[in-house]
């Protein structure tokens, strides 16, 4: 089937490697001609190409060729508020030193995020910016070092947002917050309201910012002579359904609580549901707390006390460095300050609470 000119559904890049039953980065090969490919690979994708009656985007060829210098922002979630604000960031910074910023959402699919990598390097992106935690394992370190010694040999850098660092010698420049830091800052600050039972909401168990979290969740009680117990730290993903399904097996399993830790605002509004859904008020009967302070925290009843989070400096830091970077130097690693928001749903330990101290 052929496509006219027009249509409303254009084809796309994906939309030809999937005919062709290739890579993205395949075609992108292909079409640029700058890599060799096998003469049966060229000629499926061509016939893909003419099937499909496929036009590459101008911005496309824009980047391909000698016009517009090029950033890559590669995310897991597109839809998480706290990632899009560090994206309005890399995109009004690459902005102001006239770089095109292309943003790729790859839910979570490692073969994606490599596909897009591969087309960034083919087309000579001056950066490729890979953002959020991962799985700190040997697989994630081998790979992403094979990233960046890739886009290095090309020209190009891997900056890593709120990722792990690969250790000493990888090109990569890593730009990072105080992850550990402001979680121990914040619980720290719900203990000193008297709290000694604290529900911690957190992530997925291998995730390195989940982990960074919780670490700073168990250091804040140490500090104090405190041990929390085990049966208080639930995990789960960084959605609002998250924090209400985990608050609400909370409650189910009748784990006495006074004060809850939410690893982000989103999962923090979950279980804010949650309480107001089984009768308990915020922060009268239970004190509730989370991380990022994306805007609407401010707008919940009560208003949310989270840790800020300046991931559109975040952003913006990361371009910066890496766009003034002197070629041939060393690796950089950036690390921003966090501070803890005091606002409405943290009180102090009540004589009235029905949770349990």
């Amino acid at each position: 089937m052929t496509r006219k000119s027009g249509d409303a559904a254009r084809s796309t890049i994906r939309d030809v490697a999937a005919r062709a039953g290739v890579s993205a980065a395949t075609v992108s090969r292909v079409l640029g001609g700058m890599y060799p490919v096998s003469a049966e690979t060229r000629s499926r994708v061509l016939g893909a190409v003419r099937e499909l009656d496929y036009v590459a985007d101008a911005r496309a060829k824009a980047v391909a060729g000698a016009g517009t210098p090029t950033l890559a922002f590669v995310l897991e979630d597109i839809t998480g508020p706290s990632f899009a604000h560090m994206a309005h960031g890399v995109e009004r910074e690459a902005a102001r030193h006239g770089h095109l910023c292309l943003v790729c959402g790859t839910e979570g699919d490692v073969r994606q995020e490599l596909d897009f990598v591969e087309m960034m390097r083919s087309q000579r992106a001056a950066a490729v910016l890979l953002v959020g935690g991962a799985a700190d394992t040997p697989e994630y370190r081998e790979r992403t070092r094979r990233i960046a010694d890739s886009l290095a040999s090309a020209g190009s850098r891997l900056v890593l947002c709120g990722r792990p660092p690969l250790g000493p010698g990888a090109p990569v420049t890593v730009v990072e917050y105080d992850n550990e830091g402001g979680a121990h800052a914040l619980v720290s600050y719900v203990l000193a309201q008297g709290h000694r039972r604290v529900l911690f909401l957190g992530g997925k168990p291998d995730h390195t910012t989940a982990l960074g979290r919780e670490r700073g969740y168990l250091a804040a009680h140490r500090a104090r002579g405190l041990e929390p117990d085990p049966a208080l730290v639930l995990n789960g993903d960084f959605t609002r359904d998250s924090g209400h399904r985990l608050l609400r097996q909370a409650l189910d399993q009748g784990l006495e609580f006074t004060a809850v830790a939410a690893a982000t605002d989103m999962v923090a509004a979950g279980a804010l549901t949650a309480l107001h859904e089984a009768g308990l008020d915020v922060p009268g009967d239970v004190s509730l707390a989370g991380y990022d302070d994306i805007p609407f925290a401010r707008d919940l009843y009560p208003a949310l006390t989270t840790v800020h989070v300046p991931y559109e400096e975040l952003g913006r830091l990361a371009v910066r460095t890496v766009l003034s970077r002197a070629p041939g130097a060393a690796a950089e690693h950036l690390l921003l300050g966090t501070h803890v928001v005091v606002r409405d749903s943290v009180g102090a330990v009540g004589r009235g609470s029905r949770r349990g101290r």
